[in-house]
């Protein structure tokens, strides 16, 4: 599998060069390129299946070089140093990203699902979306958000969530199509990402979308019966933000 690393340190091509012969030997860098004008003349010639990408360049940046290739024939694995945002808007989106310094475990893991065939659509969708939404905490202009599931990417439009729940490190979902999702994030990233569209925490293990509630019956905490049927234990000590999210809509 051909590959090519896109970064302006010298140092950090070398780095990333040196682990990738050492720990992914199914890889060949065929290529290095320290700008977006060098790398879209190193894409056009080599033709790889894989590139690393760096996101900060003195002429540009990483979405700026995929605006090149807007059907791209290869996948992209992110590289970054830590910054808080670009890391949401990669995992929002499903993208694979490596954090500097690159840690060899996540290296591998990242390459393995490169290699798998199945990827490189789903690479395509999932950068489109990226770019269409890395302004936007994953939602894209249309309001679609990527959901990752252990069979794949699923573009949803929001307002289809009915409610998602904590399912250990992973969630499910309902979406008022009848459909329950079994997704590889956790509900604490979801609620960060959808809480301004419309969502509330009403429990540890809960997160509703307040447009699908049908009725809230007081108690203690109380209790909301969704559009769909399903009826959720309002936690005490979330009584108060979920009236007050619920006041607002």
């Amino acid at each position: 599998m051909k590959a090519i690393i896109i970064d302006d340190e010298e140092l950090g091509r070398t780095m990333l060069k040196v682990l990738i012969q050492k720990y992914c030997p199914e890889i060949i860098v065929a290529g290095e390129a320290s700008s977006v004008k060098e790398a879209k003349k190193q894409i056009e010639e080599h033709k790889p299946s894989l590139i690393f990408l760096d996101i900060e360049m003195p002429d540009g940046s990483g979405f700026d070089l995929l605006k090149h290739f807007p059907s791209p024939f290869f996948s992209v694995i992110f590289i970054t140093a830590y910054d808080q945002y670009a890391v949401k808007a990669f995992k929002y989106s499903a993208v694979d990203y490596l954090l500097k310094p690159i840690n060899i475990e996540e290296l591998c893991d990242a390459v393995k699902k490169a290699t798998k065939t199945s990827y490189k659509e789903e690479t395509k969708f999932a950068l489109e979306h990226l770019i269409d939404s890395h302004n936007n905490y994953g939602i894209s202009k249309s309001n679609k958000i990527a959901l990752p599931t252990l069979e794949g990417l699923i573009f949803i439009d929001i307002s289809e969530i009915i409610r998602c729940e904590a399912d250990g490190r992973y969630t499910m979902c309902w979406a008022n199509n009848g459909k329950k999702l079994h997704l590889t994030r956790n509900l604490k990233d979801f609620e960060e990402q959808l809480t301004r569209f419309g969502f509330c925490r009403v429990h540890h293990a809960h997160l509703v979308n307040l447009n699908h509630i049908k009725n809230y019956i007081k108690g203690e905490g109380g209790q909301i019966t969704m559009a769909n049927g399903d009826v959720i234990t309002v936690s005490k000590r979330k009584k108060e933000e979920f009236l007050k999210s619920l006041n607002k809509i």
